[in-house]
């Protein structure tokens, strides 16, 4: 099954990191700028097909008004396994870090935890294939990219992930809105360790808190319920990074 990737910055981190997914990439008419050429070069620099097709085309393969003049056609997002992710993490000589996402349904949100995880540095970020958003174009757009770039295991069980993930050797926080859980600040995330995100709104789930080794809050002083998902798994990423350099 085919996937449309549309945006100047995901087309060309597409083109970059998986140029033999890609069929063609097309730019609509009348669209030109020094980020669209630059989109341009990569991809023929890789071999791959650009075309030129009217606007109302682009528009109606990206299925967004936010497509700025391209989209590459390319096939089936490859999602990785979760024991790539700690390979990769043995191979680097690091301490593996995991973002696990529980039902976040948001593909806006999706692509902004993605996005964040490959900035900070995360070996890979954990799904489950139902009740989640998967990655497509408009995942891949909040990315900027990163999807591309960003190991992301699907998983069909992620009550046994998570307890795969633990037998591992990873500690499994939990980010919580319950004032009895340990701040933040308190938690050693300096060894191997995964970090769950609930779901927008309703947060983690009671079945996959009681899995966790532990949960763990970031203390709030506004009025505000509780921090969107993304900005959430964004602090919490910083938070075990912060720690990790602390001691390098």
């Amino acid at each position: 099954m085919s996937r449309i990737v549309f945006g100047v910055r995901p087309v060309e981190e597409l083109c970059r990191a998986r140029p033999r997914e890609i069929s063609v990439v097309y730019v609509a008419h009348g669209y030109r700028s020094k980020e669209i050429e630059a989109a341009v070069a990569v991809a023929k620099d890789r071999g791959i097909a650009v075309e030129s097709r009217p606007r109302a085309l682009v528009a109606d393969l990206a299925a967004s008004p936010n497509h700025q003049g391209m989209v590459a056609v390319a096939g089936e997002y490859g999602y990785a396994r979760t024991d790539e992710m700690l390979a990769a993490a043995a191979a680097a000589g690091e301490a593996p870090l995991l973002l696990v996402l529980d039902s976040i349904t948001d593909p806006q949100n999706l692509g902004a935890l993605v996005r964040s995880a490959e900035v900070l540095g995360s070996h890979g970020v954990i799904v489950p294939d139902r009740h989640a958003a998967p990655v497509t174009g408009a995942a891949v757009k909040a990315s900027a990219g990163a999807s591309e770039r960003m190991r992301i295991a699907r998983v069909r069980n992620l009550l046994g992930t998570i307890d795969w993930l633990r037998q591992q050797g990873l500690t499994v926080w939990g980010g919580a809105t319950d004032e009895e859980a340990p701040a933040l600040a308190t938690a050693d995330l300096r060894g191997p360790v995964a970090l769950v995100v609930g779901g927008e709104g309703r947060g983690l789930r009671t079945a996959v808190a009681r899995r966790c080794s532990s949960l763990v809050r970031i203390p709030q002083r506004g009025q505000v319920a509780s921090l969107n998902a993304s900005v959430a798994g964004a602090i919490l990423l910083y938070e075990a990074v912060r720690q990790r350099a602390a001691v390098v």
